[in-house]
């Protein structure tokens, strides 16, 4: 079938989401490449939105599906089984002591809305504040907690939701000033007290910012912020969905900074490629949960196949050191990332960290004007060359690619990746 006619048959029959669709049918995946219907193989430098950190049909991810399979899929949500309590007793074994309860559920979305509910419940607050340039997820109030996009046309959230704005290095908030990210977070944290009724209950972040460009938060800065929380009787969430499981180059991004989050949100990474979330918390907070009647009662909460899925994954990253191998390839395409950026003036800036890269894109170095028609242009070419290298064609976050490829990723393919982007960027011009 020509790309016209599956596009139009997508057309006449779907909702538009937001998505700016692949223009071929997908019929098949290996590896780090997915396979279009014309026979061409496009390498996934998306990991499947971020979540396929091993790639497609990695051989042990399918065996354990097909063992479950022919087991048992789903349970009534009070039933247990095996995968779900070795899943529970596996992540709280590589994270660090006061994570020590875990909630096993399907989407970062439905993570986040838990977490959030958790903490409304624990500190008997209701305010939610979070970053001006943040996404953690589409349903109700991770919604209400997302400023990144989506927030136009829909009428009121959630009360009581705050933003504050993130620190960025590349895009200060206010350029020539001699602003310290301390004084800036000082400075929001007044303006937070001075619109809170008294009832603020979480403060919800991204380690690294994804959606909102990359931003990754200064060292420090999620100490200085677990700080506010105290002060004020919050509960600090962290929201690893995409920076989880080894991405980054340690198992979890918030290990740099030696803080350990009241809420720690997983999605993404954790079923690679398949629905699978977990929020885990202290013993303590789960304590006090449960004695004020905490209910997140799901249809698919703790079912056995993505829990049998997500421990092979923990079983894979830790035997297969995939930080480690997160950090070295990361090097790897960060130094081909910074040889482009020396040979293409549209190249602004080269950010991120292990395996979660940004590159944005601008008309003017001197300026910094954000030049999103181009990243589009960039982007199609790309696909046409066999390289699916950004996330969202969405306006306002086209102009920074965000490069996640599978942590299983080769040299050969970093390297082909990079070829296929310089030709674009140089086209695309």
């Amino acid at each position: 079938m020509s790309s016209s006619n599956f596009l139009a048959r997508a057309d006449a029959s779907l909702i538009r989401y937001g998505a700016h669709f692949f223009d071929r049918e997908i019929v098949g995946s290996e590896g780090s490449y997915v396979i279009a219907a014309d026979g061409q193989r496009v390498l996934d430098f998306t990991s499947g939105q971020m979540s396929g950190i091993l790639g497609h049909r990695h051989p042990e991810l399918t065996q354990v599906m097909h063992e479950w399979i022919d087991k048992v899929v789903h349970l009534h949500s009070g039933m247990l089984s095996a995968p779900v309590l070795e899943l529970a007793e596996g992540l709280t074994a590589i994270t660090p002591d006061g994570l020590d309860r875990v909630l096993p559920l399907t989407t970062g979305g439905e993570a986040n809305d838990a977490a959030l509910r958790l903490a409304r419940l624990v500190t008997g607050g209701f305010e939610i504040v979070s970053f001006a340039s943040s996404w953690h997820g589409m349903t109700g109030g991770a919604a209400a907690a997302t400023y990144a996009a989506g927030r136009k046309g829909y009428g009121p959230v959630s009360a009581g939701n705050f933003s504050i704005p993130v620190p960025n290095a590349y895009r200060p908030r206010f350029a020539g000033c001699e602003i310290s990210w301390q004084a800036e977070l000082d400075d929001a944290f007044a303006l937070i007290d001075a619109q809170s009724t008294g009832n603020l209950a979480a403060f919800i972040a991204e380690p690294i910012l994804s959606s909102g460009g990359i931003i990754e938060l200064p060292k420090g800065y999620i100490a200085a912020l677990k700080a506010k929380c105290e002060e004020r009787g919050m509960l600090l969430i962290l929201d690893e969905a995409q920076t989880g499981m080894g991405r980054t180059g340690m198992a979890f991004a918030f290990e740099r900074d030696g803080v350990v989050p009241d809420i720690l949100s997983l999605s993404k990474t954790l079923g690679a490629g398949l629905p699978l979330a977990a929020i885990m918390t202290s013993a303590e907070i789960e304590a006090r949960a449960a004695e004020r009647g905490f209910l997140f009662y799901t249809t698919h909460v703790c079912d056995p196949l993505p829990a049998a899925v997500g421990v092979k994954v923990i079983e894979i990253m830790q035997r297969d050191d995939l930080p480690g191998r997160a950090a070295t390839m990361g090097a790897r395409m960060t130094a081909g990332l910074n040889r482009l950026a020396e040979k293409h003036e549209k190249i602004g800036d080269v950010r991120g960290r292990g395996l979660l890269l940004g590159v944005e894109v601008v008309s003017d170095r001197a300026t910094k004007q954000a030049d999103e028609a181009y990243g589009v242009r960039v982007m199609d070419i790309c696909a046409r060359e066999g390289l699916n290298m950004n996330i969202a064609g969405l306006k306002g976050l086209a102009s920074v690619f965000r490069i996640a490829p599978p942590l299983t990723v080769s040299d050969a393919e970093i390297d082909t990746a990079l070829e296929i982007f310089d030709h674009a960027l140089a086209e695309a011009v």
